[in-house]
């Protein structure tokens, strides 16, 4: 289970332009869950994020897994149970190198490196395995360098690649949003199919209704800082793109947006 418990997060302290984003902020989700996340720019999903993966620090608050305080623990140590993905897909895999080498390098996480090799014929034929599961030829290429792929084909590698090592949690930031409809179709596809099968609990900032809606089995929407909808189970699934739009645009009109 993740826990955030008080949490503060001010921008810009002791400045004309300081401003206090969470404010004794709370948020539970439980072992399991999908959660979707939307919400207006400036409302707070990818501080969250960034909160969570330890990106960011608090000045106020605490943050726990399974009931242990993570609040002080940095990012790299984190990242050994949270698997990332984020809106720009060169974020997610090293451009330079080779798609053999970028999986490689994912599936040895949190290892300790030596001097021996860092894969085998064994591990290779595994990443080819995988790679084939994405439908995108990219098993045959182990070879090509890839920052040489399209945008949808790397997102596709570091959503895998995420989520190859054991994770407890999976963040996914706005991971649909640079691609175009088609691909971000097959990503999300993609993405359902991993979550239910390694059984993830994940967090999906999106600014896409449709899947915030057909995808997980949570919703929440946050403004200012703040959880204005908690939605999950029958209610979840019963609700319509058109209600949480409706919803979202009467909150932007009492804010004057």
């Amino acid at each position: 289970m993740l826990e955030l418990k008080g949490i503060y997060k001010y921008y810009n302290p002791g400045t004309v332009n300081e401003m206090c984003l969470f404010q004794n902020f709370d948020l539970k989700v439980e072992d399991g869950e999908f959660v979707s996340v939307v919400g207006s720019n400036g409302s707070g999903k990818t501080s969250m994020l960034n909160i969570i993966c330890g990106s960011i620090p608090v000045e106020a608050g605490k943050i726990y897994i399974n009931g242990t305080d993570i609040t002080k623990e940095k990012e790299f140590r984190r990242n050994r149970r949270i698997g990332r993905v984020y809106q720009n897909p060169a974020m997610g895999t090293c451009p330079s190198m080779t798609i053999l080498e970028n999986m490689s390098l994912a599936d040895n996480k949190g290892k300790v490196y030596g001097f021996g090799r860092g894969t085998s014929k064994a591990r290779i034929s595994y990443y080819r395995e995988s790679l084939s599961q994405l439908g995108l030829g990219l098993e045959d290429k182990l070879d090509i360098k890839v920052g040489s792929l399209s945008g949808g084909q790397r997102q596709a590698m570091a959503l895998l690649m995420s989520t190859m090592t054991p994770i407890e949690f999976l963040i996914l930031d706005e991971h649909t949003a640079a691609l175009d409809p088609k691909t971000a179709e097959l990503i999300m596809e993609l993405t359902d199919k991993i979550v239910k099968e390694k059984k993830l609990t994940t967090i999906m900032v999106t600014h896409n209704l449709r899947y915030a809606t057909e995808y997980g089995d949570r919703l929440l929407m946050m403004h200012q800082g703040g959880i204005v909808l908690d939605m999950k189970g029958e209610e979840k699934q019963k609700v319509s793109v058109d209600e949480i739009l409706k919803l979202f645009n009467e909150i932007s009109i009492e804010c004057g947006n």
